[in-house]
């Protein structure tokens, strides 16, 4: 039942930080792994991070880890993906999902938003 919309993207330059916003309506069921994934043009989604709703264990990708950081703000029903030392490399379509599995796998996760476009230029 939980709808998802993402937002905060846009272009930001190389070494820049940009944070994107998940916000969530209907509950996040506290056992939730909450995820951020990301697709580039002709390429596959690949995992970014995720998280457990209401723990901090997370999970980075090898190519975000350092450098991104998935957070989560129970009160306000939304989840956080800030990005540090954005490289041209992370320009994708990024997308915040939810499940009930503390996984990497795109299948595991129920629940999606619509996306938002990151750019970094080269």
């Amino acid at each position: 039942q939980v709808q998802l919309r993402e937002s905060g993207g846009g272009l930001v330059q190389a070494g820049g930080s940009l944070r994107l916003s998940c916000s969530a309506s209907g509950r996040i069921y506290s056992s939730a792994v909450v995820g951020w994934f990301r697709q580039a043009p002709g390429k596959e989604r690949e995992f970014v991070a995720l998280r457990r709703w209401k723990s901090p264990s997370s999970d980075y990708g090898d190519s975000v880890k350092g450098r991104f950081t998935i957070a989560t703000d129970s009160a306000e029903n939304t989840f956080y993906l800030q990005m540090n030392n954005l490289r041209p490399e992370d320009t994708a379509v990024y997308y915040c999902a939810t499940g009930s599995t503390y996984s990497r796998i795109e299948s595991d996760y129920k629940n999606w938003g619509q996306g938002t476009q990151v750019t970094v230029p080269s």
